[in-house]
């Protein structure tokens, strides 16, 4: 399981991306204005957290489109799929709501960027989350962790690599 590393451009204060085998840092987020997301909520299952840098750019608008579309094959292996990025939630709703999204996004807003720090995706220089994908256990291990360069939609194929290997993981266990 391998995680890919960027050069960070200068005027970014370097973190390390978290990889796998790091116990995912804990959060909680809003969702709408009164209510909240945390990743405790999920414990048991798997997460896939995708942070992005804008609702409303072509390319996160094509990623985030892209998984709900594959939201079947994510719960198919139990998966939970969560959205982050800077934006308030309700830029997240207009956002949610013009494309027909069926997941949680959730406003790492203020203090801006927090989560995206803890997982070591925060871009200073422009105040916005790296394009960053992470699939997390269900006992909140990272087992995955991919980074894309700003402009170009990673797809969903390591994830789903991850999520069908997390599945036979489990099926071998739960056989013994």
């Amino acid at each position: 399981m391998s995680t890919d590393h960027y050069n960070i451009p200068c005027g970014e204060t370097h973190r390390e991306v978290l990889s796998a085998g790091t116990r995912a840092p804990e959060f909680t987020l809003p969702t709408t204005p009164d209510q909240t997301v945390s990743l405790s909520d999920f414990h048991g299952q798997p997460v896939v957290l995708a942070f992005y840098p804008a609702d409303w750019s072509p390319v996160c608008g094509d990623q985030m489109s892209l998984y709900n579309q594959l939201l079947p094959e994510f719960q198919a292996h139990g998966a939970q799929l969560l959205g982050i990025s800077v934006d308030g939630v309700w830029c997240h709703h207009s956002f949610g709501e013009d494309r027909s999204l069926h997941f949680p996004l959730l406003a790492d807003f203020e203090p801006k960027g927090a989560v995206a720090k803890a997982y070591g995706v925060y871009r200073d220089d422009v105040g916005t989350s790296k394009r960053a994908l992470f699939v997390i256990d269900g006992g909140g291990i990272i087992q995955w962790s991919h980074v894309s360069p700003v402009g170009i939609n990673p797809g969903a194929d390591g994830i789903l690599r991850e999520l069908e290997a997390l599945s036979s993981t489990i099926e071998v266990g739960e056989s013994r």
